[in-house]
């Protein structure tokens, strides 16, 4: 018997019905059992037939041809909640030098688009250490985090971002990455909506950077 019935319950009957595209008459009639214990079948989809209707149904599943059997298994799969796939989760380092905050050009094909340092984290890692790795291997800029500043559903990457306002410690800001970042600078906070439109910035980074203007 196949991972799919194990053991056939009023769910698995039902699929099986569908998967034979018949109407509880004509299924009923092909297992040899009443109308009334195919309906109880569909409205009660946790019941556990008896042993000798397990065998009918199993019985049934074998002389079924390759069509029905692909049908049932479809059923079966669709209906079984399958595991969420991990979001993808990155840590982005806000990083200020006096009036100036430090961001990365990145290329994305023909596409351009300034950011700021950000670096995927690994299930389990610290995203705080990984924004300060990150700023370091794409930059060359020491930093120390200040303070996480939340985090969110990126509207347009949709992955789950993590926001770390960084001090500067030393370094001079030079594009450790250039096969992802065509250039790297300090821009000044005053006119950061030059390089990155307002609406996409998380609101927290703004309202910390108006805190050091």
């Amino acid at each position: 018997m196949d991972d799919v019935r194990q053991q056939w319950t009023g769910q698995k009957a039902a699929w099986l019905q569908d998967a034979f595209e018949m109407t509880q008459e004509q299924f009923a009639g092909r297992l040899g059992v009443s109308v009334r214990s195919v309906a109880a079948w569909r409205a009660n989809p946790t019941m556990v037939p008896q042993p000798e209707t397990q065998r009918i149904l199993d019985t049934a599943y074998g002389r079924a041809g390759d069509a029905v059997r692909r049908r049932f298994i479809h059923l079966s799969r669709i209906a079984t909640p399958q595991p969420e796939a991990q979001a993808l989760r990155v840590a982005i380092a806000v990083v200020r030098r006096g009036g100036d905050v430090l961001l990365v050009c990145r290329q994305d094909g023909d596409d351009i688009s300034w950011q700021f340092p950000a670096g995927i984290v690994k299930p389990g890692g610290s995203a705080a250490k990984v924004a300060v790795r990150e700023t370091l291997d794409e930059t060359g800029v020491h930093c120390m985090v200040r303070e996480h500043l939340g985090e969110r559903l990126h509207p347009v990457t949709r992955t789950v971002c993590d926001y770390f306002v960084c001090d500067y410690v030393h370094g001079e800001a030079v594009n450790g990455d250039s096969s992802e970042n065509v250039a790297v600078a300090w821009a000044p906070i005053g006119e950061l909506a030059r390089y990155i439109p307002t609406d996409r910035i998380y609101p927290p980074i703004l309202t910390a950077l108006e805190a050091i203007v």
